[in-house]
């Protein structure tokens, strides 16, 4: 197949703002986690595989296995309301996440 570029597991992007190796990273309907650092304007890696990451999650809410996860821009953190949120994954600490944790189990969806 000659017009195949790549798995798209990892994408080059363009930082709009500082990015940290970790964070994750939402440009439009695209996200990922970034493999790298970044200052704004530069170039980096964002691995869109679909894995299991700890991410930064609103801390007052608890979360059960499997619940749909969406991300808040504005706090920038993952949160299970929906609102105009992006949908970005599921919930997969098999006891759950408890409330008052800053930080929760996310497997990201590939794609929506």
């Amino acid at each position: 197949m000659r017009n195949f570029v790549m798995s798209g597991c990892t994408l080059t992007a363009l930082a709009a703002a500082a990015v940290k190796s970790g964070d994750l990273v939402v440009a439009n309907a695209v996200f990922g986690v970034a493999t790298g650092d970044a200052a704004i304007g530069q170039e980096f890696e964002l691995d869109t595989s679909g894995g299991v990451y700890d991410l930064p999650k609103v801390a007052a809410e608890a979360w059960d296995f499997g619940q749909v996860l969406y991300y808040d821009a504005a706090a920038k953190k993952v949160t299970e309301t929906q609102a105009a949120n992006l949908k970005i994954g599921v919930a997969v600490n098999p006891k759950g996440e408890a409330a008052n944790a800053p930080i929760g189990r996310v497997r990201l969806n590939k794609s929506f």
